[in-house]
């Protein structure tokens, strides 16, 4: 139990990536007042926690309604994580997520897609198929993240001034290559589950 706890809690923080969304808060709350920045925060944070919330729940249903096997989704989203970590260990001038404009953000683009994005979307709709008690533990974890989303997004300007770009660089590449392997497992798996479907 406190195994996949961990494993889920890892997982969700590689897949999020706050520490690599740290940039993306800092330069789109600039314009914002300071005094308004940690509700937005807050806000952004709690609506991507919801989004997750939901598609961990009913995801079942949703792949029902689609007609999409498991297995297709989980190497979906495998193939997106690969891509996402792939360019965070080489960076694009445009970011992990793509070019963003300068508005006062509302659910776009920090709640979706920085934090609530495909791959995580796609990762906790694989929860959605367990047991009850490992739904369960997933919940706990997306809410153990959330706490990490809170903390550093909060704190996200300290950060940038005392680690500086170049050590926030650093560990971006770094969890951008532990995503990898676990994007690669997560094909492998996926592909294992569509042979013995044959």
């Amino acid at each position: 139990m406190t195994q996949d706890f961990f494993q889920t809690f890892i997982l969700l923080l590689l897949v999020t990536d706050p520490f690599g969304n740290v940039p993306l808060f800092a330069s789109v709350l600039n314009p914002v007042p300071v005094a308004r920045r940690p509700r937005i925060v807050v806000r952004e944070c709690a609506i991507a926690f919801v989004l997750l919330l939901i598609f961990m729940f009913f995801g079942r249903h949703f792949l029902s309604a689609l007609h999409l096997s498991e297995v297709a989704l989980r190497i979906g989203g495998a193939v997106i994580l690969l891509l996402i970590s792939i360019r965070m260990i080489f960076p694009h001038p445009d970011g992990v997520l793509g070019r963003t404009d300068g508005a006062e953000p509302f659910i776009v683009p920090l709640a979706i897609p920085a934090l609530a994005g495909p791959s995580a979307l796609a990762t906790v709709l694989l929860f959605s198929r367990e047991s009850t008690g490992e739904v369960l533990v997933h919940v706990a974890a997306l809410a153990a993240v959330g706490v990490v989303w809170l903390v550093v997004f909060l704190s996200a300007e300290k950060l940038q001034k005392v680690l500086g770009p170049q050590v926030m660089t650093a560990f971006e590449r770094l969890m951008g290559l532990i995503l990898t392997a676990m994007s690669v497992e997560m094909l492998l798996g996926g592909i294992r589950e569509f042979v013995k479907t044959l």
